[in-house]
């Protein structure tokens, strides 16, 4: 993500929160740490209090020190003077607890906003509603789905759309409406779902023999043929859609604008089983497979580069996390791999589970 580097986002801000200059007089408040920036949901700016854990030496209590009601009181400096003594300026930030000239006090509220949510809110920073998706700090059910007579194998949240797609070992594609939870609509799609994703609008399914796709704008569908029995597996890197089948196989489609459908690319072998996951980190595509092994593709070439053999079952997912790959498997462990300075993938972390993992997102 890029930050604009001007005052409202660059170094005023990181001084203000990091305290006062060399020798500047400290106040309550820049010796504070503030308790929603440790929630992890502060969405004041300027915060008046600390975004940084203070030094030990910092956090020893002074003889003088109040903690008392109005022992910490923050005075907006751009309100020409307030408080106690002060020219009394109305203060738009308004008062801490115990405050004394009457100033209106703002409830922090309880819901964020709801344009930020449509992606579509114009106030940006000085939004009076919170920019997040989540108000708690633990995670509550809202409501379950239900619909699906089999096991969901795939959700998938399409860019700009308010369905949630879910497909399921009943051979249908459910569409649910995210504001009041209930079924939009059923899609038959003629077998078993084996795997799902989005990719902006574009909603693609993996079934046996096939890879069925939508766009979500332009009402289009396409039937991508090739794969040979299920496709387990889809992943999208490069301007590619990959697809992981049964035979072992992973398959390529390019989109073409010229045609305005996706067009075959390549066929990656290699795998001797079923690829059962796929993920894309970089400019490489990983893929984890029934035969126990991983193996790294470069996504220029579409070359194999590498094949990590630690896992002793079924590589059932993957991850691509910061620098490091995580992988889990049936053989109960869950291993992390970061490049050595050869550049190839080592296992530098094993945790083991007390049974198979399934699933890393």
């Amino acid at each position: 993500m890029d930050f604009e580097a001007d005052g409202r986002f660059g170094n005023k801000r990181v001084h203000n929160r990091l305290g006062p200059a060399p020798g500047a007089a400290s106040s309550s408040s820049s010796t504070k740490v503030c308790i929603h920036w440790r929630a992890g949901r502060c969405n004041r700016f300027p915060c008046p209090f600390l975004h940084s854990e203070l030094p030990e030496a910092a956090t020893t209590k002074r003889p003088n020190q109040r903690d008392g009601p109005g022992g910490h009181v923050w005075r907006n400096p751009n309100s020409g003077g307030g408080g106690r003594g002060g020219g009394g300026g109305y203060n738009k930030w308004g008062r801490g607890p115990g405050g004394a000239d009457g100033g209106v006090r703002h409830k922090v509220p309880d819901r964020p906003c709801k344009f930020f949510l449509a992606g579509d809110c114009t106030y940006g920073e000085k939004c009076r509603y919170p920019h997040t998706y989540c108000m708690s700090n633990s995670i509550t059910l809202l409501t379950p789905l239900q619909g699906h007579e089999k096991v969901v194998t795939g959700i998938a949240l399409p860019a700009g759309s308010d369905k949630l797609y879910s497909g399921s070992k009943d051979g249908t594609v459910r569409l649910w409406d995210c504001q009041t939870g209930q079924c939009a609509g059923v899609l038959p799609v003629g077998g078993e779902v084996g795997c799902m994703i989005s990719e902006g609008p574009w909603v693609f399914v993996g079934i046996p023999d096939a890879v069925k796709v939508w766009n979500m704008q332009t009402q289009a569908e396409m039937n991508l043929t090739g794969p040979t029995g299920q496709v387990y597996a889809l992943a999208v890197g490069n301007e590619l859609l990959f697809a992981a089948t049964q035979d072992g196989r992973i398959l390529a489609w390019r989109f073409s604008a010229v045609t305005n459908c996706f067009e075959p690319a390549a066929s990656l072998t290699g795998h001797q089983l079923a690829v059962v996951s796929l993920i894309v980190g970089g400019m490489r595509l990983y893929s984890g497979s029934m035969d126990k092994t991983i193996r790294v593709w470069d996504l220029a070439t579409l070359q194999c580069i590498q094949t990590l053999s630690d896992h002793t079952n079924v590589v059932m997912s993957l991850l691509c996390w910061d620098q490091f790959l995580l992988s889990c498997s049936l053989d109960q462990t869950i291993k992390v791999w970061a490049a050595t300075e050869s550049g190839n993938l080592e296992v530098t972390y094993t945790h083991k589970e007390e049974n198979g993992a399934l699933a890393l997102i």
